[in-house]
């Protein structure tokens, strides 16, 4: 009886829920162990089952499928369907409840590892070129980004590396660090083995005078490197042409393909020396044979120098005019003050060497000589107009026409002015007149003067500047031993501290005008000396000279003489006046002849 009640009050309901709960345990077990064990932060295998342009589908048995981004697989374009695959579980479940994988990390995680072993095995690698650097390629290797050097990735040099970015090629390990783990890759390695055994059977069958077809693989400044199928020789500058070659861009392109001449090889440095000027026949031999010494020739300045201009009167065929031979004129430096590179100009044969192949050529005797006819053009005595050149100590150095030059001596600038230097006069550039006084043909000089424009001022200067004549002058100089102090006309004369002194004992300035006497007229040296001091001092002793005369008469004895005495003194002091005025009168004629003879000698100097 009491078990019909406790089964009439038991809970079918919940117990059947007990039941069904147990199984879904149960089986949520079962299919739970049918999944792979997966753990964050972990490197799985898994299975590519479906690939579009934004991602890659991954099945790594999971209750989920992973998603992969599908740039992390573009070093592998060859991806498809069913592919295996490392990913790295970044999260089991994000916000959406997906799995999330990353290839990249999974090969970053493996790739160090990989990279060694690969380096250690000589082993090829397959890389991406991701994108462009300074000097090279960044690379993806094994999950690494490796460093591709321009100089490793082709035997030839590539001109333009953005044509690589994208690309998969095949690479050799040549270095690691593991420091810093940088690994540097080389795909020039693969071929250099292959090319190697290339290079030793062309080298192989070389020889001297052996004409080869190559193509130009790198221009330079001092040559040419051509690529003979394999080895590389070089055409130095100086073999490209005959004639001279500034650049050699402007004879030969990249990727040209040329005729050689092996002129040298090293086997064993395999270095190849090659020639293409060898190829055509030397211009000298070209040359026209009734060329000769003399004849005319037009060419183009090539080369400059100091010493001279090389002209280039057939390519290849060079003469040299030295700057004596570019102009009459003797006040040419340097070559370039007359030429420079590229100018093309006309000139005579000097000189012609067949054999030693060297011209020397002239560009002045295309003009007639100026000296010539210059003891006709520039007779002594004839006035022209001269330019100033140089200056020395001594004198000035004028040019009056191209290749006429001349010399103004100091002495012969100015009849009056002490010049102590020319500069003082002129200067370079200025225009002079000039009077000829001397021709020196052999040595191709003029003497020439400027004071000789005028007449020689110092035989008047006499009458107006005599000793004891007082002339008022102003001082334009001072120096340790006295001043210049210039008069009238132009005239200057000289002063001596001494007798520079004032009355109230005031120093003389550069500027002061006074009262000077002069003490000392020589014509011939063209000298005056002049004493301010005389004319106060002499001044001012006239009274007490007086007064001391006076005394002196007073004091005389007196004698008793006759009148008759007294008168005849009186008599004879009035003969000896007449006496003097006769003589005076007697001498003029003698003083106005030796006058005219010293101007005479003057104007002969």
């Amino acid at each position: 009886m009491a078990e019909n009640l406790s089964l009439q009050n038991f809970d079918w309901d919940a117990y059947e829920a007990q039941q069904q709960g147990k199984q879904n345990e149960e089986e949520i077990q079962k299919y739970n162990e049918t999944l792979s064990a997966i753990k964050d932060n972990e490197v799985v295998e898994g299975t590519v089952i479906s690939i579009n342009k934004r991602e890659v589908v991954v099945n790594v048995g999971y209750k989920s499928d992973g998603i992969v981004p599908a740039a992390e697989f573009r070093y592998n374009p060859d991806l498809k369907v069913g592919d295996k695959v490392e990913v790295y579980i970044q999260s089991q479940e994000d916000t959406k409840g997906q799995l999330v994988l990353s290839h990249k990390e999974a090969r970053t995680a493996r790739a160090w590892d990989r990279v060694n072993e690969a380096y250690n095995a000589g082993e090829i690698v397959t890389g991406y070129i991701k994108w462009r650097s300074k000097g090279g390629m960044i690379v993806d290797v094994l999950g690494m980004e490796a460093f591709l050097p321009g100089s490793q990735i082709d035997v030839k040099p590539v001109r333009d590396y953005d044509i690589l970015v994208g690309k998969t090629m095949e690479f050799k390990i040549v270095k690691l660090n593991p420091e810093f783990r940088n690994v540097v890759v080389s795909h020039k390695a693969l071929i250099e083995a292959e090319l190697e055994a290339q290079k030793q059977e062309i080298v192989s069958k070389l020889e001297k005078g052996q004409v080869l077809e190559g193509t130009v693989k790198n221009i330079t400044n001092y040559g040419v490197f051509i690529d003979l199928g394999g080895v590389d020789g070089l055409i130095h500058i100086t073999d490209l042409s005959w004639g001279r070659v500034n650049d050699p861009h402007e004879l030969l392109q990249l990727d040209q393909k040329i005729n050689v001449v092996i002129l040298d090889f090293d086997e064993e440095k395999k270095r190849i020396a090659l020639g293409l000027k060898q190829l055509a026949p030397h211009p000298w031999d070209a040359l026209d044979p009734n060329l000769k010494v003399g004849d005319k020739v037009h060419g183009k300045v090539v080369v400059m120098a100091d010493y001279g201009a090389f002209v280039e009167i057939a390519e290849g065929v060079e003469g040299l005019v030295h700057v004596s031979e570019m102009s009459w004129s003797q006040h040419l430096r340097s070559a370039n003050d007359f030429l420079k590179v590229g100018d093309e100009v006309d000139a005579v044969i000097l000189t012609l060497d067949r054999a030693e192949r060297k011209m020397s050529l002239g560009i002045k005797q295309l003009k007639d000589d100026p000296w010539a006819n210059v003891e006709t053009k520039y007779a002594v005595g004839t006035r022209h107009w001269a330019k100033v050149r140089n200056f020395t100590n001594f004198g000035v150095f004028v040019e009056i026409e191209e290749g006429v030059d001349g010399l103004i001596h100091i002495s012969d600038l100015s009849w009056t002015k002490k010049i102590k230097h020319p500069n003082e006069f002129t200067q370079i550039g200025a225009q002079i007149e000039v009077v000829v006084l001397d021709i020196d043909v052999a040595n191709r000089r003029l003497s020439l003067g400027h004071k000789q424009l005028e007449e020689n001022p110092w035989e008047e200067l006499e009458a107006k500047f005599g000793v004891d004549t007082v002339v008022e002058g102003k001082v334009v100089e001072i120096n340790d031993k006295g001043a210049v102090i210039s008069l009238e006309d132009g005239v200057e004369a000289f002063c001596t501290t001494r007798h520079l002194q004032k009355e109230d004992k005031t120093p003389v300035a550069v500027g002061d005008t006074l009262n000077f006497k002069v003490i000392e007229f020589n014509r011939d040296a063209k000298r005056i000396l002049v004493s301010h001091l005389r004319t106060w001092e002499e001044r001012k002793e006239a009274p007490a000279k007086a007064a001391k005369a006076t005394k002196a008469k007073a004091e005389e004895p007196q004698l008793d003489m006759p009148k008759v005495e007294k008168t005849t003194l009186g008599d004879l002091s009035a003969l000896a006046e007449l006496k003097a005025s006769m003589e005076a009168e007697a001498e003029k004629p003698a003083k106005k002849t030796a006058k005219k003879a010293a101007k005479k000698d003057d104007a002969a100097e």
